[in-house]
């Protein structure tokens, strides 16, 4: 909120209706997860649009939604059900597909255990492992420059980190720890062989060994099939298996799911969309934006071009979860990542621009700074609209934005 009202717009936000450091509040209390879900976030919408009207004797022209996370299925809520909400919608790393995502995220307990166990790997394990992806993987781009610019190059050969017989096992990988990598690097499928979320783009290894790998349940699914699926709070996250998975699909309370592809309504109403995902997100893999892309193409029968009409999608190399990361992440999607209001380098007044005179982003800007927004600038990278990838053409340095090229 402060960031949209420092940028002069009338800004609205809420806690979607509970505290949300806890699943607790669903427990048998539809209501509540009814807010969540939906309601709460579009009646911000409706009473945000009539107080601003009383308030300024001028009103307002135009309406925008910025969130990233929760806050990006939020918006891709309001664009799929409520397309009258807002003229343009930015959304971030967005946690739709939102049964699938938490069900992706209760199995990777499931498949690393708790330390200790033969198939658990420590972090200076998955140190090694990220070493051993950036070494295949890096250069796929053209630059050696520590980024995975395009994970869907990257199909690493983890093979290659087996230990030889007599080797010190705190530098390789034991078969068993081998296949715990594996596992998380490949897709989810459930019981019927339908895919339920696709894999964890590689290159989030060394975040995810404290977050999602490190031998412990992991909270928010935890929460969610304890206070909504099956109404336990001691419901144990150890047991869970891809029948849960089946169980949370078919109740889907208030669609959820967030994963409605046809957006026709939303494209007639004249609204656009700009969504985008880091490449280095260690909470919601960004193959989870290509597949909602897909899903759309294929439903509204369009291709790239057609899309680009209402939908953008740019994939962001080298930044993790919303932001941060090792790359040019700051896009201007909030005071953390502000890089200043020009439109190529701020992705909220990109929107404003594509709404409000008709010129659409072809590249999102990104800006790597030494400690944060206000900070000496390291480089700047323009992201490509997604289906088209980064290379890394030269001549000079691979900081040197204009050495990049779109194909």
């Amino acid at each position: 909120m402060a960031y949209g009202s420092s940028l002069g717009f009338a800004t609205v936000g809420s806690n979607n209706g509970h505290n949300g450091t806890s699943g607790e509040p669903f427990y048998q209390h539809p209501e509540v997860l009814e807010d969540f879900v939906y309601r709460s976030f579009h009646t911000g919408v409706v009473v945000g649009k009539q107080l601003t009207r009383l308030f300024y004797p001028e009103g307002f022209k135009k309406s925008y939604s910025l969130g990233c996370s929760t806050g990006g299925r939020q918006g891709f809520k309001a664009v799929q059900e409520f397309p009258e909400d807002f003229d343009g919608v930015v959304a971030g790393a967005p946690a739709f597909n939102t049964i699938g995502l938490l069900s992706w995220s209760a199995r990777f307990y499931t498949i690393t255990g708790p330390p200790g166990a033969d198939t658990f790997l420590s972090p200076d394990l998955w140190k090694i492992v990220h070493k051993e992806i950036l070494r295949q993987c890096d250069g796929l781009d053209g630059a050696l420059d520590g980024i995975i610019e395009d994970p869907d190059l990257c199909h690493p050969i983890i093979e290659t980190l087996i230990c030889k017989p007599g080797a010190d096992r705190n530098t390789c990988l034991t078969g068993a720890q081998f296949n715990t990598v594996r596992e998380i690097l490949s897709p989810y499928y459930g019981e019927n062989g339908t895919l339920v979320f696709p894999r964890m783009q590689p290159g989030t290894e060394i975040a995810d060994s404290t977050v999602m790998y490190n031998g412990s349940p992991f909270p928010y699914p935890t929460e969610w099939y304890r206070y909504v699926v099956y109404s336990d709070p001691n419901w144990d996250p150890a047991t869970f298996n891809v029948h849960d998975t089946s169980v949370a699909l078919a109740q889907n309370p208030f669609n959820v799911q967030t994963w409605e592809s046809n957006l026709t309504a939303f494209r007639d109403a004249g609204g656009k969309v700009l969504t985008y995902h880091g490449l280095e997100d260690q909470l919601i893999s960004s193959e989870n934006s290509k597949l909602y892309y897909a899903r759309v193409a294929e439903t509204m029968n369009l291709p790239p071009s057609e899309l680009d009409q209402f939908y953008r999608f740019f994939p962001i190399s080298g930044m993790a979860h919303c932001g941060g990361g090792q790359g040019a992440s700051a896009i201007g999607d909030g005071l953390a990542s502000f890089a200043g209001t020009d439109p190529e380098d701020n992705v909220l007044m990109a929107m404003v621009k594509w709404v409000e005179e008709g010129v659409a982003p072809e590249t999102v800007r990104g800006t790597k700074f030494a400690d944060g927004p206000g900070s000496a600038v390291k480089y700047r990278r323009r992201h490509c609209r997604y289906p088209k990838r980064n290379m890394f053409t030269g001549p000079g340095h691979y900081t040197d934005e204009n050495a990049w090229q779109c194909v």
